[in-house]
């Protein structure tokens, strides 16, 4: 068997995995934001005394995991024969996306937490701190 057939074949695969992963990070953000908007205008139509808190929420765990997908697919296209130009950039992206996803699933924790303290609506559609769209219900 050709070593540079295999190797070639491999490089296309990772390639097409990395095209496929980035694809579901960018579906995940779509049907974030389409669930956000829906919350919104449901908001708008019956709930106008409340705040935001559970569709920013619903959002929030949508972006944790497109990031989290996001940064896969760098890991990805860094993960056959890399350059240390390119194990510099994913180094320099994962710190920036890993500091995101962070920040961002603290913010949805503290959200819930002051929901449950306040018992407001809020309390009842964030029950845990878990992320990724599953964690609705």
């Amino acid at each position: 068997m050709d070593y540079e057939a295999v190797e070639s074949a491999v490089r296309n695969g990772v390639q097409w995995l990395r095209l496929l992963v980035e694809t579901l990070g960018a579906v995940v953000i779509a049907l974030g934001i389409a669930v956000a908007v829906r919350g919104l205008l449901r908001h708008m139509l019956s709930e106008r005394g409340t705040g935001f808190n559970p569709v920013r929420l619903s959002l929030a765990r949508y972006l944790a995991l497109a990031l989290e997908l996001q940064l896969a697919a760098d890991i990805l296209s860094t993960a056959i024969a890399p350059s240390w130009d390119q194990i510099g950039k994913l180094a320099a992206i994962a710190v920036i996306r890993t500091a995101l996803n962070f920040f961002l699933g603290r913010e949805i924790e503290q959200e819930q937490a002051s929901a449950a303290a306040a018992g407001g609506p809020e309390a009842a559609a964030a029950p845990r701190a878990r992320h990724g769209p599953d964690a609705a219900g």
